[in-house]
């Protein structure tokens, strides 16, 4: 049966006329397989498509994929630090760990992503293009309010239709810093600080402990590799790399990349 025909109905029907023994060492009336068959009689049976599951209540199932990250950003009193991990999981199998989850939107503008790495990939690249039209149009920066609320209002149209994504738009503008929840409800929420994804508890805990509005640089850029850190620790669907950005009055700045496992020798050796 070719391929595509079994891709694009709800199960597949193999039948196979003239069985021979198989030497399996099975009884009569039994095809080795678990299938019931009979001397002179053709062997049929069915696969049905995992992506078209009925259960026995006759209700047709999606295959639902668990989304596995860890996004954190927050405000102090020199700018937004933005800290992400890098691993990509589609339930249990980890996809890739090395995944870049920050995308940089312009000069002055960040996004993060959590979900669906092809829903947040798409949609903060189309918000990129739609601020750069701001920009031509109006001959000057778009604020970041403006810019999550383009964002919010292109995904509410789509609202209901299976996408996954929950960002934090993150820059500066004339207001100074900026920091925006967005998701693919259409939920637009200002905030000084969010952390989204399966391991956003963990990183609450820490946040929670080491959190200041007088924190220096350096202080909040370590904060934050801290609680990522300890997300990938507790969390089995985070992990890879640490990547840490300040947003400050002239731009984002890429502070660090540092692998987990190096981290996780550095905090034990300082304990």
């Amino acid at each position: 049966m070719a391929l595509a025909s079994v891709l694009n109905s709800d199960c597949a029907d193999f039948s196979f006329d003239n069985c021979q023994p198989s030497g399996f060492g099975c009884g009569p009336g039994e095809s080795g397989l678990g299938f019931e068959a009979t001397p002179g009689d053709g062997l049929s049976f069915s696969v049905r498509n995992p992506l078209c599951a009925v259960e026995d209540d006759g209700v047709e199932r999606k295959i639902e994929f668990l989304h596995g990250t860890t996004t954190l950003a927050f405000k102090f009193q020199h700018g937004v630090i933005v800290a992400v991990d890098s691993r990509a999981t589609a339930g249990s199998y980890i996809a890739s760990q090395t995944v870049k989850k920050v995308i940089e939107i312009n000069p002055y503008l960040l996004g993060t992503m959590a979900g669906g790495a092809a829903d947040c990939s798409f949609w903060e690249r189309l918000l990129a293009r739609q601020c750069r039209i701001y920009e031509l149009r109006n001959k000057e920066r778009i604020s970041v309010a403006a810019a999550s609320k383009l964002l919010a209002n292109m995904v509410y149209q789509y609202k209901g239709m299976g996408l996954s994504m929950g960002t934090m738009v993150c820059g500066w503008d004339k207001r100074g810093p900026g920091l925006y929840y967005v998701d693919s409800e259409g939920n637009r929420v200002c905030g000084d600080l969010f952390a989204v994804g399966s391991g956003s508890m963990y990183a609450y805990g820490v946040m929670d402990s080491g959190l200041r509005q007088d924190l220096t640089v350096e202080e909040a850029c370590e904060l934050g590799r801290r609680a990522i850190y300890q997300a990938t620790y507790r969390d089995a669907y985070s992990g890879g790399q640490v990547n840490l950005y300040h947003v400050h009055s002239d731009g984002w700045t890429r502070v660090s990349q540092e692998d987990v496992l190096m981290l996780h020798h550095q905090y034990k050796e300082q304990a």
